[in-house]
């Protein structure tokens, strides 16, 4: 009888324990190398979809940018348009500008603050240094 791979099966009744335990070990072993080589291929290809998806992430930040500068000027012709100088026009935009950029960095301090570290981890880590001290008893 001839295996996948081409390789000739021995008459199972003709080999020995260690035989048929190192061939076992011989096919687990292929088969967890094809394993790992598929989840290989299959995390080039989910990292290629990621670096895509990012890029197109970029590009449509970077168009947000240049349409809110856009949309700053026209906001600041506006004002001009109804009779406001020029200079106090991009003056009221650029205020209203930072007065949202500086909200928007304080919600964002905000829920930093909130952010705490892996307190599990932390006391078991502590309490495995405190065993690990001479003289302690646990």
């Amino acid at each position: 009888m001839t295996t996948q791979d081409g390789h000739q099966a021995a008459d199972t009744a003709a080999m020995s324990t260690g035989q048929l335990i190192a061939s076992i070990r011989e096919d687990l072993s292929s088969l967890v190398r094809d394993e790992v080589e598929l989840a290989k291929a299959e995390m080039r290809e989910s990292a290629a979809r990621a670096g895509a998806g990012g890029a197109l992430g970029a590009i449509g930040l970077y168009l947000i940018v240049l349409a809110t500068v856009l949309l700053a000027i026209a906001a600041a012709y506006g004002l001009t348009g109804l009779g406001l100088h020029p200079g106090w026009a991009f003056l009221i935009v650029g205020g209203a500008l930072l007065l949202i950029a500086a909200l928007l960095m304080l919600i964002a301090r905000g829920r930093f603050t909130k952010i705490s570290g892996p307190q599990r981890a932390q006391r078991a880590a502590s309490r495995i240094g405190a065993a690990l001290r001479p003289g302690s008893r646990t």
